[in-house]
C-alpha cells in the first residue's frame, strides 16, 4: 500500500527506519544449517540424539551422555540462489536483483567434559541466527534496499545433569553478538528533471543479548529417547544515525527538515524463543529412526521498536505482521559398517509471512529442507563427516509502495523465482 501522506512526520520517519530493518533467509533468520551432522538430518531427532557434542546447539541436556571429553570442530558452506525480477506494476526504472545471497562461509566449535557419572560441562559458539543479502547496484528496488546484513553469534557455556539412566537435564546461558549493517539508494532526482546518480544511507551498530537455553532427555530404555529443548528470546538494540553519502543538497535538506539525517535512531528487535520436541529411537543395531516438532515465535520478532531522537522525538512499535513458524521433520540414521553412518531427513518450516505482507528487505517465505550426509570414524577416537542441505523456497511475490524518503511514489513488484539455498558441511570429532 501506498505511504499515507496524512500520517504524521516522526511515524513516516520511523517507518523509513524499518526500512532499514534486516535481511532474512525463508523459514526465519534461525538457521539449521550450522556446521553438525544435524544438517544431513534437515533437523530431525535434533533434541534426542545426543550423540556428539553438536548436541548444545539442539539440547544442552545431551551433553549427559558424552563420556570423557569431546571436541567438534565444524564449518559450514552456504550457496543462496534468490533473484528477484520486477513486473509490468514496477514504476522505478531499473534491473533484476541479480543473485542477493551468493557464497557465505561459518564455524562453529562445540567441547564437553564429564566430571563425574552426573555432572558433565561444555561450551559452544556457533552462529545460527541471521543471513546477508547484496542487491546489484542500478536494480529496481534500490530505495528500499541495497546491501543488509544481520549475524548474531553466540557463546554458550552450558552444565548437564544426569539423574539416572532415564532423567537428564540441562541449561546454558547464551550470549550473544549481533551485527547490523544496512545500506538502501536514495533517488537525487525525484522529480525525474535531472540525471544525478543515487545517494545512499547506511545504518550500522552492533550489540550483545543474552539469554537461555534449556533442555529435558527422557531415555525410557536404551536406544530410545525423547528431547524438549527451549531457547529463550535475546533482546537485541541498535543505535546509529542515518549516515548519508553523495546526497545532493537538496534532497539532503528535504530529509533534514523530515528528521531522518542527524537524528539518533534506535532499532530494537528480539531474537525469537524456541521450543523443539524430538524422537531418536533405535530399530535394529543398522537402523534408526528419528523425529522433530518445533515452534519458533516469529510474531514477537516482527515487532520492531523504533526511538528517533529528533526536533520531533519518535517512540513507536512497527508490527511487520509476523506469524510464528512450525517446524515438522522425518530422518533415518543407517549404520552400514562399524565405521560408517548414512543420515537423511526432509523438512518443512511454515512461513513468518503472508505474500501481501513480504518486503524486499526481508525475502522469507515457507522451506522444504531435504538433507543427507556420512559420518565416518577414521579411528576409535575421531570421526569425520561431511554433509548437504537443499532449503527450497519456490517462488516469493512482492510487492511494495511508499512515498519515503522522499515524496514520489516508488512501486516496486515482482517474483523471487525458485529460491534455494544450498548448505555443506564438514566438521570433526575428537574423543579423549
Amino acid at each position: 500500500m501506498p505511504f499515507p501522506r496524512k500520517w504524521p512526520l516522526p511515524i513516516a520517519t520511523a517507518c523509513f527506519a524499518l526500512g532499514l530493518h534486516a535481511p532474512a533467509m525463508a523459514g526465519g533468520l534461525m538457521l539449521y544449517e550450522v556446521g553438525t551432522d544435524n544438517v544431513g538430518l534437515a533437523n530431525a531427532g535434533a533434541a534426542a540424539r545426543a550423540q556428539d557434542p553438536g548436541t548444545m546447539l539442539s539440547n544442552v541436556a545431551g551433553l549427559s551422555y558424552l563420556a570423557g571429553t569431546q571436541v567438534t570442530l565444524g564449518a559450514q558452506f552456504l550457496y543462496g540462489d534468490l533473484e528477484f525480477s520486477p513486473d509490468a506494476n514496477t514504476n522505478v526504472p531499473g534491473d533484476d536483483s541479480g543473485n542477493v545471497i551468493g557464497w557465505l562461509p561459518g564455524g562453529s566449535l562445540f567441547v564437553s567434559r564429564q566430571l563425574d557419572e552426573h555432572w558433565t560441562v561444555g561450551f559452544a559458539s556457533y552462529g545460527d541466527f541471521g543471513l546477508s543479502i547484496d542487491y546489484d547496484d542500478e536494480w529496481s528496488g534500490r530505495y528500499y534496499m541495497q546491501n543488509g546484513t544481520l549475524m548474531g553469534m553466540t557463546f554458550m557455556p552450558s552444565v548437564a545433569y544426569r539423574f539416572n539412566d532415564n532423567w537428564s537435564v540441562g541449561v546454558g546461558l547464551r550470549v550473544m553478538y549481533a551485527l547490523l549493517d544496512n545500506e538502501l539508494a536514495v533517488d537525487n532526482n525525484p522529480a525525474g528533471s535531472l540525471s544525478a546518480p543515487d545517494g545512499e544511507m547506511t545504518y550500522k551498530d552492533d550489540d550483545l543479548g543474552y539469554g537461555s537455553s534449556l533442555g529435558l532427555i527422557y531415555q525410557p530404555r536404551e536406544g530410545t529417547r525423547i528431547g524438549l529443548s527451549y531457547t529463550s528470546a535475546i533482546d537485541l538494540e541498535f543505535e546509529d544515525h542515518f549516515d548519508p553519502e553523495g546526497l545532493r543538497p537538496g534532497v539532503a535538506d528535504t530529509l533534514a527538515s523530515r528528521g531522518i539525517l542527524g537524528a539518533a535512531t534506535k532499532i530494537s528487535m528480539e531474537v525469537p524463543q524456541t521450543l523443539t520436541l524430538s524422537l531418536y529411537h533405535q530399530l535394529d543395531p543398522a537402523w534408526a529412526i528419528l523425529a522433530s516438532a518445533g515452534w519458533q515465535d516469529w510474531s514477537s520478532f516482527g515487532e520492531v521498536g523504533i526511538e528517533l531522537d529528533s526536533g520531533d522525538p519518535v517512540d513507536t512499535t512497527l508490527d511487520a505482521n509476523y506469524d510464528d513458524t512450525w517446524h515438522l521433520s522425518l530422518g533415518a540414521q543407517y549404520r552400514a559398517s562399524p565405521q560408517l553412518l548414512w543420515n537423511m531427513g526432509v523438512g518443512y518450516d511454515s512461513s513468518p509471512v503472508s505474500d501481501s505482507d513480504r518486503t524486499l528487505s526481508m525475502p522469507i517465505g515457507e522451506t522444504w529442507r531435504l538433507g543427507t550426509g556420512v559420518t565416518y570414524a577414521l579411528d576409535r577416537n575421531s570421526e569425520l563427516n561431511l554433509s548437504y542441505a537443499l532449503a527450497w523456497m519456490g517462488d516469493m511475490e512482492v510487492s511494495q509502495s511508499k512515498h519515503l524518503p522522499l515524496d514520489d511514489p516508488k512501486t516496486v513488484s515482482g517474483t523471487f523465482e525458485n529460491s534455494v539455498i544450498h548448505a555443506i558441511s564438514g566438521s570433526m570429532t575428537w574423543r579423549f
